[in-house]
């Protein structure tokens, strides 16, 4: 029983879900609410199954002003149309939701973590806070396309170093390695520590990160 005086804990407002279009909060009890969570997600996996299809002919333009369009992606050297997606979806949801590419996590939503980083035209981005519409014609590449003599000296390096703990955010971390090493084949500590700085480790691998890049900058030098 509430005692006297003790105000009520006021309820939490709810924001609209922006691709469910369903509320998110702890409403629990309203049959309502349930029915309607159902039938968005039905909906949803409706729309997702006919959106997909590696075709090369053109599609509609499509910019921020259009709500949902057609929108043409090359993703690790693939051509690829979405379907009835919107301009401004964050193309980490389209790489893991559309495309079923699950090696680039969701950390922060914030491009604070680094957990979602790929590649967009040989160059580290946060795929959370980056746009379908500011990929425009950029090549996309995940971890599960990356590839070459730094990919594979990066992966060596990382497996004879045992760098992964819990593993979570080990893809962005390999990605954001692998960028430094391309564009910086001999980097110093200082250099490691800033182009890494961006990709946060929750287990605490950072000295195992360091010397993995490090194993892999000599054996390229060795190359």
């Amino acid at each position: 029983m509430r005692g006297a005086g003790v105000p009520r804990p006021k309820k939490r407002h709810q924001r609209p879900h922006p691709h469910l279009g369903m509320t998110l909060g702890y409403r629990t009890g309203q049959r309502e609410f349930g029915k309607q969570v159902a039938k968005d997600v039905a909906a949803l996996c409706g729309r997702t199954a006919g959106r997909l299809e590696n075709i090369s002919r053109g599609s509609p333009r499509c910019d921020r002003n259009n709500e949902a369009c057609a929108m043409k992606l090359t993703v690790n050297g693939q051509r690829r149309v979405l379907q009835e997606v919107d301009p401004t979806m964050p193309l980490l949801w389209a790489v893991r939701d559309l495309l079923g590419l699950k090696g680039t996590k969701f950390g922060c939503g914030q491009a604070l973590c680094g957990a979602c980083t790929v590649h967009l035209d040989g160059q580290p981005i946060r795929s959370c806070q980056t746009s379908l519409a500011d990929v425009g014609d950029g090549k996309v590449t995940t971890i599960e396309a990356i590839a070459g003599r730094v990919a594979e000296a990066v992966k060596s390096a990382w497996i004879k170093n045992n760098v992964p703990q819990c593993g979570y955010c080990q893809s962005g971390q390999i990605m954001s390695a692998v960028a430094l090493l391309e564009s910086n084949p001999k980097p110093s500590r200082d250099d490691i520590n800033s182009a890494m700085s961006g990709n946060l480790c929750r287990c605490g691998t950072y000295p195992r990160i360091r010397a993995a890049i490090a194993d892999a900058s000599n054996v390229l030098e060795h190359q």
